[in-house]
């Protein structure tokens, strides 16, 4: 029984985080994104590839930060996620700044603050569902 609410957990938590992300990738940032760095997209989403990240991502969020802290404050769960998704972004966007030629500097600041925003965010929904199942 622990072992289903522990993954419900988890799929909650996803799907905040996959909420959130498409309101951010297809309203708010999607010209953006076009707009820098339309010369590095795709024609088409790699759906394998992103489904990765996600599952993983969301693994080490609770792995990391939610579950060990589901009894701390909420500001702190989200001050850690926030920690955590701005280390995790910075890996991304810093690495591409410093190794491609015309990676945007504006990309990278978004990405930034939008990854420790976000994850903030889902670690202090993930709190909450940790909290209310695993209790």
């Amino acid at each position: 029984m622990h072992a289903l609410k522990l993954l419900a957990v988890y799929f909650l938590t996803l799907i905040t985080f996959l909420a959130i992300d498409s309101v951010w990738l297809g309203l708010i940032a999607k010209d953006m994104y076009r707009r820098e760095l339309g010369h590095l997209l795709a024609p088409n989403v790699r759906w394998g590839a992103a489904l990765v990240f996600y599952v993983i991502y969301i693994a080490g969020l609770l792995i990391l930060v939610v579950l060990p802290h589901k009894g701390s404050p909420l500001l702190t769960v989200a001050a850690l996620g926030a920690l955590f998704g701005l280390v995790a972004y910075a890996t991304y966007d810093l690495t591409n700044l410093a190794t491609l030629t015309r990676w945007p500097l504006s990309v990278t600041l978004a990405d930034l603050t939008w990854g420790a925003f976000i994850t903030g965010a889902t670690a202090a929904a993930g709190r909450g569902y940790a909290r209310w199942l695993l209790t």
